[in-house]
């Protein structure tokens, strides 16, 4: 194995932890330690503005709409979602958030918005374009890899 590859493997190992472990001690230590990531994420997926349908924040998280109408569900007897039926088509159902969780959507995009500008400070704009890069090819292996398993993970 190469030097490269071991580093490679260790560096990304610890950030996917360390990210999951941040964010989890930030949930404990604010207002919102009633949230797990999923749910962060799922707060995160239907967005400060406008509703959404559980369609597209499904699609958006990956996910079938069973499996986010369980976490929907949990949101809103937390108070940080609620749903609505159209009044068109009654089959359709929009989501937004509360003002409970548009405050935890800010302080997710706080903690994202603080890891950015410590990854970015001090690179040069090439040094940005391979960073960039590089995170590309990395996302599409793992967009890859979820639909050969059936992408509801």
């Amino acid at each position: 194995m190469s030097k490269t590859y071991t580093v490679l493997n260790e560096l990304l190992v610890e950030l996917f932890n360390d990210i999951l472990m941040i964010e989890q001690q930030a949930l404990r230590s604010k207002d919102f330690n009633d949230l797990s990531i999923t749910e962060i994420h799922t707060i995160e997926a239907i967005g400060m503005y406008g509703d959404k349908t559980m369609s597209e924040v499904a699609e958006k998280l990956n996910i079938t709409v069973g499996t986010l109408t369980v976490a929907v569900n949990n949101l809103e007897k937390k108070g940080y979602v609620e749903r609505r039926r159209s009044e068109e088509d009654r089959r359709i159902v929009y989501v937004h958030l509360t003002n409970k969780g548009k405050l935890a959507y800010r302080m997710h995009e706080k903690f994202h918005s603080a890891m950015i500008n410590e990854v970015v400070e001090g690179l040069t704009d090439e040094e940005e374009k391979i960073l960039i890069s590089s995170l590309e090819k990395l996302n599409n292996f793992f967009k890859q890899r979820l639909k050969k398993i059936g992408g509801d993970v």
